[in-house]
């Protein structure tokens, strides 16, 4: 795909960096051009080295100490300096999830619908406190089912609390000085959204508490798609605002990305979490091209699949880095080696999910498994094909995914069930023959 077939297809100031990649079959590991990783899978410093000290609790305005009275932008700064000067990504993590464990949890009525935090990956809710008994000060409340994400809230509450709202407007969620707290972290990618959107939900707050103080209404209109008689769409804030972009793509988009797919053959794979402009050009594209896939993982692989039967000679996969393994693998399995895979973005995408079956706790719990016969490991289809290889190495590994968990567990345990019925009746009969 060149740069202006990746351009429409991803609009957005993301797709500055969509070049296309080849993914190489993962059965050749020696073969250039595998899919690069920030560290070994077995790394020596999980197994020997000494935990590092506990980091300090972060500064909250509260407090007496000089930097947490400091601006917000200056804190949030100052908090980016100290996970830049961490040494890996893995210890950026563990300093997330050690702020994660000290954020406290909010009450189950504030974990209502209408404290969530939308575009998250994981679940997130957020409240704010703002009136003139808190001396029009803001002050917030923030959590998730995610402790990554609870990491995230975790460095903005201490960060924002007791901030003017004017001081909390002024923080650009784009500046990339704060890269580490969202993006920059690797090992967190796909939370890296929680960043952005609960920083931008403290500024929608903000607005609000601004309009009470003034004693005005917010003017945020509710959420909604206005159609006219005439069929026009219009939308009524930032939510409706995607939705009409899935509605009404760009047909200029839609057609250059009809053209460049017919052209070269080629396929495209894409995941939900796909923004819903994108979503819409592909959308629209599909009914021209009907080589286009919106799916969860599993499918997406058997999708490719159907594409490479049906003449496509290259297959584009819009997703984290697993995917594109998979889509990988699952074309080599189906004979279809010369059908060349690539990946929205020559940057390694992470996956938390992921990351996390890469640990060295994972992996010596396979070990602790290998020693238990028999064994039988179940593993999530977010992980990587190097994850997946290891542990069957430990242990004989299942593959699946969210949709199909249970009936795979059931099936496991009923086949062990009647391999245990068979051996009794095969000793009742044995045994009745013998005293014949």
């Amino acid at each position: 795909m060149d740069a202006a077939a990746a351009a429409s297809l991803l609009p957005r100031a993301a797709a500055s960096s969509l070049l296309p990649r080849r993914v190489l079959s993962p059965l050749h590991v020696s073969r250039s051009g595998l899919l690069p990783r920030q560290s070994s899978f077995l790394a020596a410093r999980c197994a020997h080295s000494r935990a590092p000290p506990p980091h300090p609790p972060l500064p909250r305005a509260d407090c007496d100490d000089a930097a947490a009275k400091a601006h917000p932008r200056l804190r949030l700064r100052l908090l980016a300096e100290e996970f830049r000067a961490l040494p890996s990504d893995a210890d950026r993590a563990r300093r997330l999830l050690s702020l994660a464990a000290a954020l406290p949890r909010l009450p189950e009525p504030d974990r209502a619908q209408g404290n969530r935090v939308m575009g998250c990956v994981a679940r997130v809710w957020l409240v704010a406190r703002c009136n003139a008994s808190t001396g029009w000060r803001m002050w917030f409340s923030a959590d998730s089912d995610s402790d990554l994400s609870r990491g995230y809230c975790a460095c903005l509450v201490a960060a924002l609390d007791g901030a003017k709202p004017e001081d909390v407007l002024a923080v650009d969620p784009a500046d990339p000085d704060l890269a580490p707290l969202g993006a920059g972290t690797t090992a967190a990618w796909s939370r890296a959204s929680t960043w952005h959107n609960v920083l931008v939900g403290m500024q929608k707050r903000a607005r609000t508490a601004i309009a009470a103080r003034e004693g005005r209404h917010p003017g945020k209109p509710f959420p909604s798609l206005v159609i006219a008689r005439d069929g026009a769409v219009s939308a009524q804030g930032s939510y409706a605002e995607a939705q009409a972009m899935f509605l009404s793509p760009d047909e200029s988009k839609v057609s250059g990305l009809v053209n460049t797919l017919k052209e070269k053959k080629i396929g495209i794979v894409a995941h939900f979490y796909m923004d819903p402009e994108v979503q819409g050009i592909l959308t629209a594209a599909k009914k021209q091209w009907p080589h286009i896939q919106i799916s969860d993982s599993l499918i997406m692989a058997d999708s490719a699949v159907k594409m490479a039967e049906a003449g496509c000679d290259y297959i584009t996969v819009l997703g984290v880095d697993f995917m594109s393994e998979n889509v990988r693998a699952v074309l080599d399995q189906a004979g279809f080696n010369k059908v060349v895979v690539y990946r929205m973005s020559s940057e390694p995408i992470g996956c938390s999910l992921a990351d996390a079956a890469s640990s060295c706790e994972y992996t010596h719990f396979l070990r602790e498994a290998s020693r238990c016969y028999p064994s039988l490991h179940v593993i999530y289809i977010n992980t990587s094909l190097e994850t997946k290889a290891h542990a069957h190495e430990l242990v004989p590994t299942i593959t699946c995914t969210s949709s199909n968990v249970v009936p795979t567990i059931l099936q496991i345990y009923f086949r062990e069930w009647l391999q245990c019925q068979m051996k009794k009746l095969q000793k009742f009969i044995q045994t009745t023959t013998e005293n014949l």
